[in-house]
């Protein structure tokens, strides 16, 4: 007897467009990871230091910081798909470049810190033009599904870490940086063929303000931007925690792999399989949360719980032996993805498409800001207390922000994230 067909989907996740965003943003995600753990790796190899360690990072963070802020009013007038693999094919020149240097035997740590900083500002711009653009892929009712596979991809990258290290080990920085110059070239080729329409461009070409093209329209726009996140009490909560949330991560980057490398012999493969617990846990969490859909009415309520949990695990974990460490990063694996999961399903479905550049910009740029400042409050605190009370106070730090900023404005952020993204 015939079976009757399985009717389509009728709001399918995966189009086309929305498979090339994801097959692009993995093989660039692969290679970077590849490059940016060597990098780090060569810094602590040639300086020894921490506070060094620290300068190297905020040279990369600084011009992050200023380039979303800067860029959104533009993403939400031009082209985000443009943008996006024009620095793709950007980035894979500078890797290419970069190779050639090391060839050349030329290449030392004013070489790299250089490249560092233009991967800053290159980062900066490409990630409010993504932030911006992957929604526009999503159809609606899936933006849950699509941010979890999302989340579960980036979790990948760690499975690179170990293998950064063995060949940077092994055949030195030089084949690293190649794969990366090779793999964003392959990831911006495939971007080029996303035919999503960008409607907002001219809707927005409607909505001059009165201001001419130039500066005057960048100013009217960059301000109306931040009049409406201000404007947005509950979104403005939710980015000024993850600020808070942004400088903890800042701190604790610092501080860590240096702890690892100076408490354990091959201290860099402890730290790696260490965090390699969380990286498999948000890998599994975002499976969970591609296929079970949370209750609206409960998002807030466990999204607020899981930043609590999450500063009290990681402000800890590393006064416990190791095997006690990996369950706690499996634990805030599980946590972070879901974190993330209701946190930005819920903001890029809240904001209008029109306002989703300078929305992101904005975020994007005090996340960014939040790090650096950690960064540097990490490479200071690092003198006069040790690595792991540096954790635990970014961490309490955190845990206060959470309690002010999403606990005292429950019903603003509540608003926000319990709708069913």
């Amino acid at each position: 007897m015939d079976k009757t067909p399985a009717a389509p989907e009728k709001n399918p996740l995966w189009t086309r467009d929305f498979t090339i965003i994801t097959v692009g943003s993995v093989v660039s995600m692969l290679g970077n990871a590849l490059s940016s753990f060597a990098m780090d790796l060569m810094v602590l190899d040639v300086t020894g230091s921490t506070l060094m360690f620290a300068v190297y990072s905020i040279l990369y963070m600084l011009p992050n910081a200023l380039a979303p802020v800067l860029i959104g009013p533009f993403l939400d007038r031009f082209s985000r798909k443009k943008t996006i693999y024009t620095l793709d094919f950007i980035t894979a020149g500078l890797f290419a470049a970069l190779t050639a240097v090391l060839l050349t035997g030329r290449f030392n740590i004013y070489v790299l810190s250089l490249a560092n900083f233009l991967l800053g500002a290159i980062g900066g711009i490409y990630f409010a033009a993504y932030d911006s653009f992957y929604p526009l892929l999503i159809r609606e009712g899936n933006f849950q599904k699509a941010y979890a596979v999302s989340s579960t991809l980036e979790t990948l990258s760690m499975v690179m870490l170990p293998v950064s290290a063995f060949i940077y080990k092994t055949f030195g920085i030089v084949p690293l940086f190649l794969a990366n110059a090779v793999s964003y070239l392959a990831a911006a080729i495939l971007e080029t063929q996303i035919r999503a329409e960008e409607a907002y461009i001219d809707l927005r070409k409607n909505e001059s303000g009165g201001a001419p093209p130039g500066l005057r329209r960048f100013t009217a726009d960059f301000r109306e931007g931040m009049k409406y996140l201000i404007g947005e009490r509950g979104l403005l909560a939710v980015a000024m925690y993850f600020f808070f949330s942004a400088m903890t991560g800042g701190m604790t980057g610092v501080v860590t792999l240096p702890y690892f490398r100076n408490t354990f012999a091959n201290g860099e493969y402890v730290f790696m399989l260490t965090w390699g617990m969380a990286s498999l846990a948000r890998f599994l969490g975002g499976i969970v949360h591609y296929n079970l859909k949370l209750p609206a009415g409960s998002r807030y309520a466990v999204a607020f719980g899981v930043y609590i949990a999450i500063a009290v695990l990681e402000g800890s974990y590393l006064f416990c032996p190791v095997p006690v460490m990996m369950v706690m990063t499996f634990t805030t694996g599980l946590l972070g993805v879901t974190s993330y999961t209701i946190r930005i399903s819920s903001t890029q479905a809240y904001v209008p498409d029109g306002k989703k550049g300078r929305f992101n910009g904005a975020f994007n740029t005090l996340c960014t800001v939040g790090t650096l400042a950690g960064q540097a409050a990490a490479g200071v605190l690092s003198l006069a207390v040790g690595e792991r009370w540096v954790v635990v106070i970014a961490n309490a730090v955190c845990l206060a922000a959470a309690i002010v900023l999403i606990g005292g404005n429950r019903q603003h952020v509540s608003a926000i994230y319990n709708t069913q993204a």
